[in-house]
């Protein structure tokens, strides 16, 4: 008797869907007011208003795609939510549970795009064991905690974006190009903090649909004009440059551009984002605060520093004598050397191109899926003003690639642990942090065991994967007690006003322990990526053989 399977994500969506609904009453964040007030603008402003409204410190400072979006939701805002105070230009909102209400369903029933392009990944599996190895993908991107501690709780709108990524890549594994590029295009025209993978897009699509691998390569005028395919090109142009022009359209009618795009890159703000994303300069901000310690508390190493240092001023040192400051805003360095955009930009564009290399002579699905992943890695460690939460634009592509080989398993095991962890600090609350810890240990367990059956084994490597096995369980184990501990400072420091002078060394440790795992798992997918040949042939072995 054969075993029947159900493979719909729709029971899933039904019960996340009541679970998300509980979440209405918590705590949100300013973000929640910043969505409001992009009501606001695109209902009661004439669109070329719309990238000059400043009566709140929250302006419209995403693409126009998603303004569209915010005008969208805004004819569906009812009369009774617009007097709560949803539908107000003010420089904070006054609003009620109407609005909360409103807004959080906004969330619930956008994220359906994600459901919808999940999916169609599993419907589009060739065989029995693809199906199941896709579904294990796809269920534990829809019940990623990162949706919902970033968006039904703390509040955006990243399922319905993700979603719109998914579409491209299937599309991409199915070998649509035109339809792969015109998702992507959307995709920016959204939220431009794709941008980060941009890159990978960008060699994929011309190796794969713009250039004739077959020809030889070009030394001469005349071999680069039969090396390129014209036609592809010129169709994959159209479709892209088209979806741009009904995005910024109107607002370079209206003269516009300029404004839109200092609204979209406002390099003004400093080199971290509210608190220190578990990056490169998490590491480095921490080091920073621990040689301004020595220089002040350990009598003759503030000259040794002032020599290695040259920028150490020794005067203006004492009044760096606190371990509060960095909370929010710009970080400044006293001992290290301060870091400016284009050492940010430089450094994540070497590691980015570093990437895009194997990809252009290589350019199969599951290069383009780890050349994505590391680009927005790259982003990630070395960007300027980092967001925590674009940890998920890490996650998501990597997901993709589990079933490939059980190697990657362990890496992927210590990123998304330290990666929705280091968002824990995005919640305030003793009942959301109950409910951050309880949702990421469940998810956490469960995924990993799935991922493990429905893993490829490789024979090559079990060693070196059981030794990352370990390193990786102690790694993750140390994350338990972490938490606990800085959970029970919190809750300390209504009590003891010490604890709340020091508020952002609680935040230091959650910053800089993730960040040895997210920083650990690049260096380790790095290395498979660029030196394990086998992971990336079998597969291609298989396709050819097909």
């Amino acid at each position: 008797m054969s075993t029947q399977y159900n493979f719909s994500l729709w029971n899933i969506w039904v019960a996340s869907t009541l679970l998300k609904i509980l979440l209405f009453p918590a705590y949100y964040s300013t973000d929640f007011d910043v969505h409001r007030n992009w009501l606001s603008i695109t209902k009661l402003l004439p669109l070329n208003r719309w990238y000059l409204e400043n009566t709140s410190e929250w302006t419209l400072d995403y693409p126009p795609f998603f303004a569209y979006f915010e005008w969208f939701l805004s004819l569906f805002v009812p009369a009774s939510v617009s007097q709560d105070g949803c539908i107000s230009l003010l420089a904070k909102g006054e609003f009620g549970m109407p609005t909360v209400i409103f807004q959080r369903s906004t969330v619930i029933v956008s994220e359906i795009v994600l459901f919808i392009s999940l999916q169609y990944f599993v419907s589009k599996s060739s065989n029995l064991k693809e199906k199941k190895r896709n579904f294990v993908v796809a269920s534990s991107i829809v019940l990623s905690p990162g949706f919902f501690m970033v968006d039904h709780i703390h509040f955006q709108y990243n399922g319905f974006l993700m979603g719109i990524l998914v579409f491209s890549i299937v599309n991409a594994k199915l070998g649509n190009y035109l339809q792969c590029g015109f998702w992507f295009a959307v995709l920016l025209c959204f939220k431009h903090i794709f941008l980060y993978i941009a890159p990978s897009y960008f060699v994929y699509l011309l190796s794969a649909y713009c250039l004739d691998s077959r020809a030889r390569f070009p030394t001469t005028i005349s071999d680069t004009f039969n090396y390129v395919k014209w036609k592809n090109l010129f169709r994959l142009a159209s479709v892209v440059l088209g979806v741009f022009a009904v995005a910024f359209g109107p607002f370079i009618y209206y003269g516009q551009l300029y404004i839109v795009l200092q609204r979209l890159f406002p390099f003004s703000r400093g080199l971290t984002h509210a608190y220190w994303a578990p990056n490169i300069w998490a590491i480095y901000s921490l080091i920073d605060r621990v040689l301004i310690q020595v220089a002040l508390r350990v009598p003759g190493t503030a000259p040794i520093l002032s020599l290695i240092f040259k920028q150490l001023d020794l005067e203006r040192l004492k009044t760096a004598n606190t371990l509060t400051r960095g909370l929010v805003g710009d970080v400044e360095f006293f001992v290290l050397p301060n870091i400016q955009p284009n050492h940010t930009f430089l450094l994540t564009l070497f590691y980015q191109s570093l990437s895009l290399v194997p990809l252009f002579l290589n350019p199969t699905f599951e290069r383009f899926i780890g050349s994505m992943t590391l680009c927005a890695w790259a982003s990630f460690l070395f960007g300027w003003h980092v967001h925590e939460k674009a940890i998920m634009l890490i996650i998501i592509p990597f997901t993709f690639l589990i079933p490939r080989d059980r190697k990657l398993l362990p890496l992927y095991e210590t990123l998304t642990a330290s990666g929705y962890v280091s968002l824990f600090p995005l919640l305030f609350g003793s009942a959301e942090w109950l409910f951050k810890a309880l949702l990421t240990f469940v998810w956490f367990v469960i995924f990993s065991n799935s991922f493990n059956e429905v893993c490829d084994f490789s024979s090559t490597t079990s060693r070196r994967v059981f030794i990352l096995d370990r390193l990786n369980f102690f790694y993750i184990v140390g994350l338990i007690p972490l938490s606990c501990v800085i959970q029970l400072l919190d809750i300390q420091s209504r009590n003891f006003e010490v604890l709340q002078r020091f508020e952002f060394l609680r935040l230091m440790a959650y910053s800089t322990y993730c960040a040895i795992g997210v920083i650990s798992s690049w260096n380790m997918f790095s290395w498979l990526y660029f030196l394990d040949d086998t992971l990336w042939e079998r597969r291609e072995a298989k396709q050819k053989a097909h």
